[in-house]
């Protein structure tokens, strides 16, 4: 477990400060990232929480912030961007806001419990797109767009570490939720795709540890999902089935708790393989086309 509210040095231009908010799906709680000494970023600053802005003021000692960068709006993430640059007069830069995120399409019984998780005030100084740059002395940051866990998901690239900031996406002690309508299966599983063609060496999740080999995780990720899609198309292939059924039998191990954001993976998977051809909707249930 980390030490809540403390500085963890975990490269020589990356320290770590973790927000004091475990569960279900923030593991251990939010990593807010700092990068740089004298003048930095600060990455994902984390929940509306001000005992974790007070960690972080402490950790950054006087230091000059010259961006606070969000890879994407859960409010796990990005309410404290608003009171960390009300402290330090550092500008908001990243992912563009999310316009809507109603649950349309979720069946009966599968109310989506990430409907609320979107933080509706985010405004940024500056959106980020791929491929965009934010440096400072020492260091360097460049946009990785990586839709999929959410619509305006983006990485951040560290050339001088060969590390990736990756958010959501890739996380350090879980696999990511892809929930529909702002979650894209098929988004997801092509921005995992653009990972296994760079060449870091590391990455640094915002839940969780750092990732060491993180080309064998992105392949098992992949690998995972295929999985949970060719589950699901061997289910349907015996009989139509609702999505409660489909979450029963391939997710019997896991916390029930969890059971409502599994369910809207599933529905991710449905989604995609529907566009694909291979299932068809009939009602609540689900059948091979």
């Amino acid at each position: 477990m980390p030490l809540y509210g403390e500085v963890e040095t975990l490269s020589p231009l990356i320290r770590r400060v973790t927000a004091n908010n475990p569960g279900p799906f923030t593991g251990t709680g939010t990593g807010t990232h700092i990068v740089g000494h004298g003048e930095v970023a600060v990455l994902d600053p984390g929940p509306d929480d001000p005992a974790h802005v007070t960690a972080l003021l402490r950790a950054l000692g006087g230091e000059r912030v010259s961006a606070i960068l969000v890879t994407h709006t859960h409010r796990d993430h990005s309410p404290a961007s608003r009171a960390l640059a009300a402290a330090t007069g550092a500008p908001i830069v990243g992912c563009a806001p999310v316009v809507s995120n109603a649950p349309r399409g979720a069946p009966d019984g599968f109310a989506n419990t990430l409907s609320e998780a979107f933080d509706a005030d985010y405004v940024p100084d500056r959106i980020c797109v791929d491929e965009d740059v934010i440096e400072g002395p020492g260091w360097r940051l460049e946009a990785i767009a990586t839709p999929g866990h959410s619509s305006n998901h983006l990485a951040f690239a560290l050339p001088q570490e060969r590390a990736l900031f990756t958010g959501d996406h890739v996380m350090g002690w879980s696999t990511s939720v892809v929930a529909p309508p702002d979650g894209e299966m098929a988004d997801y599983l092509a921005s995992l795709a653009k990972l296994q063609t760079r060449d870091d060496t590391v990455y640094h999740p915002t839940h969780g540890d750092p990732v060491t080999e993180p080309q064998r995780l992105v392949r098992g990720l992949t690998l995972h999902r295929r999985q949970r899609e060719g589950a699901i198309l061997a289910i349907l292939g015996n009989a139509p089935a609702t999505i409660p059924a489909l979450v029963a039998a391939m997710y019997a191990s896991v916390d029930p708790r969890l059971h409502g954001a599994a369910g809207l993976s599933v529905l991710a998977h449905l989604i995609m393989l529907e566009r694909l051809g291979q299932v068809c909707r009939e009602g609540e249930r689900w059948a091979r086309a």
